[in-house]
């Protein structure tokens, strides 16, 4: 998952000119007057000893809530010939690159948030006259900003069923602004709505699971975007990633099999040991978010008293925020019946196994088989249909309803 970035509001001004000869500095973010710019590109009044390069921070000195993303310098009518960039408290320097032109230059790494830097840039017109700009600017806080923790991440190939889900750090109000700022398209045409889970979470998807083969592109736009009272973007990029081959495992808690089934054709049936009587699976479509070659769970962390607490669970794939996996099982009670005959877990869909994952198991192949993204879809169970919410499960609502819980 990925981290994110989100930026601040943008506080643009202009910067001082310094004039060759007299050597003084205008105000810190200011500009050199258009009557001096006047006279040194050849105005009725003047002297051409003033440079006609004008320098442009883009964060004014003295100002707070400046772009972690879009803070940079600017240069007209001439090219920049060095800039530094510092943290005052500390003389840390921040690297930086002048573009080939010299027409701009931009920090190499995304800044931090809620910190005091400052810039000083000079520049040189096309007679050598000499500009200089200065701005010390404190970053947008962390109270005054907001960011989204995504998945899937850039570069990955995921499955079918794998949404696109933004969770935020703070509560957002204006879910309009936010979500129109945040486009998902697919190269398979397939259209994609978002969806609000509540004040702090965005889903994307489109009606049926993606095209496999598809590219996925979400372009985050939310660096200085209200999201509430005061509270702005700091992320701005483009993620890509892609959709593998279609893959979608159905589980009958009847006959207690699973049938994985990968483009239209059935790879293999597996016997399988679902949730109990007294602790029956969910029934619906569950989309792995998760894989663990060995986990441990403890029952009394998702609400039993001590039933199970397994170290070295092999082979673990999440379904569900709430703790449903589908994992190995090497622990299988001998006097219970055998996989495939009746269900014993507590939830949970159980594969055989053995300890440390070795061998040629079930649970192993299926492990090895599995993609991030992929369903897993339980039917004929006595428990209810998952939450849509309940993990990245929203392939569970219908799309008239997902649809209506678009802020756009």
């Amino acid at each position: 998952m990925t981290t994110p970035v989100i930026a601040s509001r943008r506080v643009l001004g202009a910067v001082a000119a310094l004039a060759i000869g007299t050597l003084t500095l205008t105000a810190c973010g200011g500009s050199a007057s258009a009557d001096a710019r006047k006279d040194a590109k050849g105005g009725d009044t003047g002297s051409a000893t003033t440079s006609v390069a004008e320098v442009v921070i883009s964060a004014k000195d003295g100002s707070t809530g400046a772009s972690i993303n879009a803070t940079g310098v600017k240069v007209s009518d001439g090219r920049l010939t060095d800039v530094k960039m510092t943290v005052p408290e500390t003389g840390a320097v921040v690297p930086g690159t002048i573009s080939a032109d010299g027409s701009g230059w931009k920090p190499k790494e995304q800044l931090e948030r809620g910190t005091k830097y400052r810039i000083t840039a000079t520049a040189k017109d096309a007679d050598g006259r000499t500009s200089a700009a200065d701005s010390i600017f404190t970053t947008v806080s962390s109270a005054n900003s907001f960011i989204g923790t995504y998945a899937p991440d850039g570069g990955t190939t995921v499955g079918v069923g794998m949404p696109v889900s933004f969770t935020f750090d703070k509560a957002i109000s204006d879910k309009k602004n936010v979500q129109s700022r945040i486009t998902v398209t697919s190269s398979s045409g397939q259209k994609v709505v978002g969806h609000w889970f509540g004040s702090q979470r965005l889903d994307f998807r489109p009606e049926e699971y993606w095209k496999a083969g598809s590219k996925v592109t979400m372009k985050i736009d939310l660096d200085g975007v209200e999201g509430a009272n005061d509270v702005y973007g700091v992320q701005k990029k483009t993620v890509t990633f892609t959709v593998g081959r279609a893959q979608v495992s159905t589980v009958d808690a009847n006959t207690q099999t699973m049938t994985v089934v990968r483009d239209g054709k059935t790879l293999r049936s597996v016997p399988i040991s679902a949730g109990s009587a007294e602790n029956p699976t969910y029934n619906g479509q569950m989309v792995i978010s998760e894989k663990s070659l060995q986990t441990h769970m403890d029952g009394s962390t998702v609400g039993f008293g001590g039933e199970y607490d397994i170290p070295d669970v092999p082979h673990a794939m999440r379904l569900s925020h709430s703790g449903t996996f589908i994992h190995g099982n090497y622990w299988y009670n001998p006097g219970n019946p055998p996989f495939g005959v009746q269900g014993t877990s507590h939830g949970c869909v159980g594969l055989r196994d053995a300890q440390g994952g070795q061998g040629a198991t079930d649970g192993k192949w299926f492990y090895d088989n599995s993609l991030i993204g992929d369903v897993v879809a339980v039917k004929n169970s006595p428990d209810g249909t998952i939450a849509p919410d309940n993990g990245l499960n929203g392939w569970n609502m219908p799309w008239s309803e997902w649809t209506a819980g678009s802020a756009v």
